[in-house]
């Protein structure tokens, strides 16, 4: 099967890449690098069945492809909000350029949304029938209201020209490949930790995320693209298990054993108090749920960024 995957030298796409390949796909790699690195997807060159294309997608693109995999977007808020009209044109154009691809090639195409589609949410834990509680003319609306858009193209182009669609709602992920200075809790924690840096902590540690580890991600992905043609989603990928981000400070502290400090700087404007995925759709459609508890993922991620800090 010949697979397009966008924004594949990103943290979750290479990951992705690895997973298709080796289930014998051929995959075609498309990123700008805005944010992606070929670091990343390196180890892949060798791989007959690998290939990578320099390509913004804001740009259309003529391919033959049997699925796509859009994962291409700035997806942490030092990177999305750096260029937010770019990040705005990236899941506006790109997402239009994508469904057209897949509408041409009678291609299935799994578009990666996001849990910031329900921006600091009213209900908890965050079903998909919830419709979210975004701020459109905050510093995140760029990529939450981008998101949003994308959603609704998806949707239209769903009903209006019979696209192939499978949609995703992608809550926090970790593990190895981040980048170390994406601004994401779980990277800047554990790299804070190993460097002896204070741990930074915004607002009073009290509001909580979900993590999940990109393994488990990774297969839910794949098991979306793979499911039943009637079942477009979108569907909530992520793991249940909560945590206040100062029980996640006191966990990376003690698996590091490191002697930072932690300290508390005021909270970025309409962050979420409270994000927690309500799975039961992926559950009992995808039969997935995520395996890796929190504290084997963290080692794992942690032992990833020892590596590259040495």
């Amino acid at each position: 099967m010949r697979i397009l995957v966008t924004g594949g030298a990103g943290f979750i796409g290479s990951h992705l890449i690895e997973k298709l390949l080796s289930m014998d796909n051929h995959v075609i790699c498309l990123d700008n690098l805005y944010t992606g690195s070929k670091e990343n997807i390196k180890k892949f060159n060798e791989n007959k069945n690998f290939e990578f294309i320099l390509h913004d997608i804001i740009n259309s693109i003529d391919l033959k492809v049997d699925q796509i995999y859009n994962m291409a977007c700035p997806a942490s808020p030092v990177h999305y909000q750096r260029d937010p009209v770019q990040t705005m044109k990236t899941s506006v154009y790109g997402i239009l350029n994508m469904v057209e691809l897949a509408v041409k090639n009678k291609a299935t195409l799994l578009h990666a949304s996001t849990s910031e589609v329900y921006g600091d949410p009213e209900i908890h834990p965050q079903t998909e029938t919830y419709k979210g509680s975004v701020n459109p003319i905050g510093p995140r609306a760029c990529y939450d209201e981008g998101k949003r858009a994308a959603e609704t193209i998806c949707f239209d182009y769903y009903r209006q020209h019979g696209l192939k669609l499978k949609l995703i709602r992608i809550f926090n992920t970790y593990g190895p490949r981040m980048d170390k200075n994406d601004g994401r809790v779980v990277s800047n924690f554990i790299v804070q930790a190993l460097t002896g840096s204070d741990i930074t902590i915004y607002g009073d540690g009290s509001q909580t995320r979900s993590f999940c580890y990109i393994d488990d991600l990774v297969n839910g992905i794949i098991s979306m693209m793979n499911s039943d043609d009637s079942f477009s989603g979108p569907v909530n990928l992520g793991n249940p298990g909560e945590f206040t981000i100062k029980e996640l400070a006191e966990k990376v502290i003690k698996l590091t054993n490191s002697k930072s400090k932690v300290i508390y700087k005021n909270l970025p404007a309409d962050d979420p108090v409270r994000r927690r995925p309500d799975i039961n759709l992926a559950q009992s459609q995808l039969k997935w749920r995520p395996q890796v508890l929190l504290n084997e993922g963290l080692e794992k991620t942690i032992e990833y960024f020892q590596g590259i800090l040495n």
